[in-house]
């Protein structure tokens, strides 16, 4: 950092698996990329190319190059995964993965029906080729699933091989973990976090509300994901109680 505060709550370092931040990029220009991981590379542990959004990115090789020089993974989101699946081409999408040279994958079905114990055996397939997240919960804002449901698929999905689990939200954070406001499901989250650690999930939130929701209920080191490139450096001001929203949360007893 450029100067010193106390109180900072402590952040964990990269290469993290907790205090986890994903990016979305949604078709950022090769510029545009360069200055992004310029200014943000210390603050993001791995982007995700946005739903098929790869299908038509120009120069891809180069962007991806951009991301692995500055030590940043890259995924392509789980929509395109079900895109190759719905057409029968899995083994198409397997070879895309080896062909940019990817390490990690998506694996959702927020998109199409798939039956969830076949679902699990796509993710143990991938699971020897890359490591797999998985995405729990259905783009549709008219199906609501149960919380037992959320639990029992995020665990069967990490018995399966995945790394850690998604928790659904799109890029307009109003589905899945959100109802269609925008307001977070407070139960819902609470009750998954009685069955499944919190290190192992990633909460999608890209509305600066609920951030701050997600990190006053854990901390600063929860793992949160679908954040705009522009949100990258305010989303870590959040995290260190240098924004209003949680400006007191870290205090402590402080007094002026």
């Amino acid at each position: 950092m450029n100067y010193e505060l106390n109180n900072i709550p402590v952040r964990t370092e990269k290469p993290r698996t907790k205090g986890f931040t994903m990016a979305m990029d949604k078709g950022l220009s090769i510029r545009a990329t360069e200055d992004f991981v310029e200014s943000c590379s210390d603050f993001v542990d791995i982007v995700k190319l946005g739903w098929a959004t790869s299908y038509v990115t120009k120069n891809l090789d180069e962007k991806l190059a951009i991301y692995r020089e500055a030590g940043i993974p890259v995924y392509l989101g789980g929509t395109l995964f079900e895109a190759f699946l719905v057409r029968g081409q899995f083994d198409d999408y397997r070879k895309v993965l080896d062909k940019y040279d990817l390490s990690f994958a998506e694996v959702s079905d927020g998109s199409i029906s798939l039956d969830h114990d076949k679902k699990c055996e796509y993710i143990t397939t991938l699971a020897k080729q890359v490591t797999v997240l998985s995405e729990v919960g259905s783009k549709d804002a008219a199906k609501i699933i149960p919380p037992y449901k959320w639990i029992e698929q995020m665990r069967k999905e990490l018995d399966a091989g995945a790394w850690k689990v998604i928790g659904e939200a799109r890029e307009g954070g109003n589905v899945g973990l959100f109802r269609d406001s925008g307001e977070v499901r407070q139960g819902l989250v609470e009750e998954i976090l009685t069955q499944i650690p919190e290190e192992r999930i990633i909460w999608e939130a890209p509305i600066k509300s609920q951030q701050v929701w997600f990190i006053k209920l854990i901390g600063a080191n929860v793992n949160l994901g679908n954040i705009s490139p522009s949100e990258i450096i305010p989303l870590e001001t959040i995290r260190l109680g240098l924004r209003g929203d949680t400006f007191d949360h870290f205090l402590g007893e402080i007094k002026l």
